[in-house]
């Protein structure tokens, strides 16, 4: 069977799968737990079909590495412990009636985006079908590459450590505020972790590019839409933020949304610290 066949195959047990267990556990970040996996495993079926070819090898060993981390950074938090549903998934449930979330959970948590999760990594298939000898923007695709899984770690690690310090000065009785974090990137960009991973699956649509030698590939749709996915998922969280803190306001108004960019203001709080209040 053609490699293409077999993703799709993984694809519908993926989605009949994650449908399923969000029915029977009622949580609805099945999706969210396959996301640093799936990915792997499409681009080793595209590796493995090409014999190894040193270019789809290459992307393949990436998005592993890419898949790794975020692995990690979504176990620390508890993303696949039971009870770990993704706080905006019971937000938007409590707004719609049950049949309506379950078209939202069905169309769109479920089948969109596991569809996405696959349309994201075609760019190894063109690279399979593209069997062309690496060069040199292969070799600066793969630094920006793992230049972009850097700054992904970073502010992941500052959310992290920004969230740990928080749980412990609420846990001395401590008033917290702001009650996010907007040091390191995030006093240059509102979700940098966003701009980070988005940009990732932009240069993994690069690596099918060069061994085309086009850029007008239609395996583009995948970074396009997942693109968009972030830009929705961007106003939706944003307008959580704003129901809860008061000065997230001011954070929008003067920190770029996604990518990086000089604050409009230099007043940023530091994070809250363990039995003391943070500073206004």
């Amino acid at each position: 069977m053609e490699p293409l066949g077999v993703s799709i195959w993984i694809l519908v047990v993926a989605c009949v799968l994650t449908w399923l267990l969000s029915l029977v556990t009622h949580e609805h970040s099945w999706v969210d737990r396959v996301w640093s996996i799936l990915p792997v495993a499409y681009v080793w079926v595209f590796a493995a079909a090409s014999a190894l070819e040193p270019r789809v090898t290459l992307m393949a060993a990436l998005v592993s590495v890419w898949g790794a981390r975020l692995t990690f950074n979504f176990a620390r938090k508890g993303g696949y412990a039971s009870g770990g549903e993704d706080y905006r998934w019971a937000i938007l449930r409590a707004r719609m009636r049950p049949w309506q979330f379950g078209l939202v959970n069905l169309l769109f948590i479920v089948v969109y985006q596991n569809v996405l999760l696959l349309l994201i990594t075609l760019p190894a298939w063109t690279a399979y079908r593209n069997q062309t000898p690496l060069t040199a923007l292969d070799v600066a695709a793969a630094v920006v590459f793992l230049a972009l899984l850097a700054g992904e770690t970073i502010a992941d690690e500052q959310q992290w450590r920004f969230q740990q310090a928080k749980k412990r000065a609420l846990a001395a009785g401590s008033e917290v505020r702001p009650g996010f974090v907007q040091t390191g990137l995030f006093g240059v960009s509102r979700h940098p972790n966003f701009f980070f991973e988005i940009s990732q699956w932009w240069v993994i649509f690069f690596f099918g590019a060069i061994a085309a030698r086009s850029l007008t590939q239609w395996t583009v749709v995948g970074a396009v839409l997942l693109t968009l996915l972030f830009v929705g998922s961007t106003w939706f969280t944003e307008s959580i933020s704003r129901s809860r803190y008061e000065e997230y306001r001011d954070y929008q108004s003067r920190t770029s949304a996604v990518v990086p960019w000089p604050a409009r203001s230099a007043a940023v709080s530091r994070p809250p610290r363990p039995g003391r209040s943070a500073p206004e």
